[in-house]
């Protein structure tokens, strides 16, 4: 009998199995991987004010690399920060995981059944006083999202690249499919990860198409890749509007989630990171039992929905208000606001005052077509404005 039973390796129950280990060793817990490593094939990043310091403390063994700032680039607007990025490596993730966790790791472990408090394995029924359910985002009729979509490639250089810091947005590419831009970390002198990256109405893209991007951007940059080595990809949602009510009624009766399937994201990013810190935290704290973790997941989940409002409605701005090839548009204007206010939105905890910001002077989209876009609800994202 475990106390707790992650089914999915990923970022979220990596993150939870690894801080219960370290903050509450009595608890019997069991991490279940249908692969034959944690973390699968991710680089995840973050800034430094998405977390506070003492989440920093805790997750600092995991980080592969950190950078005092970044860049963006837009065909009017270049732009140098000085918030400062980090990024964990799958690769560092199941290397730190696996030696803390040992034999409360099963990898090559795909569960034929899930339920709120067992998992069948191999035959073998896990009993738990409870089961998470970690496996990555499933479909839901009640969330309707877009998606950013991304190809990236660890390349070595056959020169050094002499970039120093991230460019998380460089949108001077053609503006091909949707908002397009090429995000690039330094990993060494010679080493960068480059993703082609694009925000699009449907979750399908053409790898191919993306790798020929890839190495016209590298060349429009000057660089001759010598060999290119790790490849991943993603899809993730982007909300514009839904019912997290439904949404969690429509779960198995009693089974806890987390991650995407926790509809635990950035509205506008996809990203995961800070929320999976933040809700580690939650289930880490001693007052609470293995029996309260589907309502602590679910109650914050539903929390962060509703801070998230304000986010779904730019995204509407954002696929509804103006044609593909000028969204780009909104983003440049975005990081032309104050940095500690781009921070903010970022760690999703946007003030009132930075929400009338945002939308304050001219819109860089048609008012009647934003006004229009505000109230897009039941609609599918168009490649025409509305």
């Amino acid at each position: 009998m475990h106390d707790l039973i992650l089914v999915g390796g990923g970022l979220a129950n990596g993150l939870i199995a690894w801080r219960l280990n370290q903050q509450r060793p009595d608890l019997r817990i069991l991490l279940l991987e249908r692969e034959g490593a944690l973390g699968g094939n991710h680089t995840w990043s973050f800034y430094g004010p998405d977390l506070t310091p003492a989440q920093h403390a805790w997750l600092a063994p995991l980080i592969s690399h950190r950078w005092p700032g970044y860049e963006v680039r837009f065909p009017t607007h270049h732009r140098r920060l000085s918030t400062p990025c980090f990024s964990i490596a799958s690769a560092r993730f199941h290397e730190v995981l696996t030696q803390a966790l040992k034999t409360s790791v099963r990898l090559n472990a795909a569960p034929e059944r899930v339920g709120s408090n067992s998992v069948r394995l191999h035959g073998e029924t896990l009993q738990a006083r409870v089961v998470i359910d970690g496996r990555g985002p499933a479909p839901s009729a009640h969330l309707r999202c877009a998606w950013q979509k991304f190809l990236g490639q660890e390349v070595t250089m056959a020169q050094p690249h002499g970039q120093a810091l991230p460019i998380i947005m460089d949108a001077t590419v053609a503006q091909d499919d949707g908002y397009r831009f090429v995000y690039t970390l330094p990993l060494d002198e010679r080493r960068l990860l480059i993703e082609d990256t694009y925000y699009g109405a449907e979750p399908g893209f053409d790898a191919d198409a993306l790798r020929g991007r890839i190495a016209a951007y590298a060349a429009g940059r000057g660089w001759r890749i010598d060999r290119i080595g790790r490849e991943e990809t993603g899809v993730l949602p982007v909300t514009l509007d839904g019912d997290i009510e439904r949404f969690w009624t429509d779960k198995p009766a009693g089974l806890a989630c987390s991650g995407l399937r926790a509809a635990l994201f950035h509205a506008t990013t996809g990203y995961s990171l800070p929320f999976a810190v933040r809700l580690t935290d939650r289930l880490a704290d001693s007052a609470l039992q293995p029996e309260d973790f589907h309502a602590c997941i679910s109650d914050f989940s539903r929390r962060q929905w509703q801070r998230q409002a304000y986010l779904r409605l730019l995204n509407r701005m954002l696929f509804f208000a103006s044609a593909p090839a000028q969204r780009y548009r909104i983003l440049q204007r975005f990081y032309r606001l104050p940095q500690p206010l781009i921070e903010r939105f970022y760690a999703g905890r946007l003030t009132p005052w930075d929400q009338l910001r945002i939308l304050s002077g001219k819109p860089p989209v048609p008012l009647g077509a934003a006004l229009r876009a505000m109230f897009a609800f039941g609609k599918e994202p168009s490649s025409k404005p509305s």
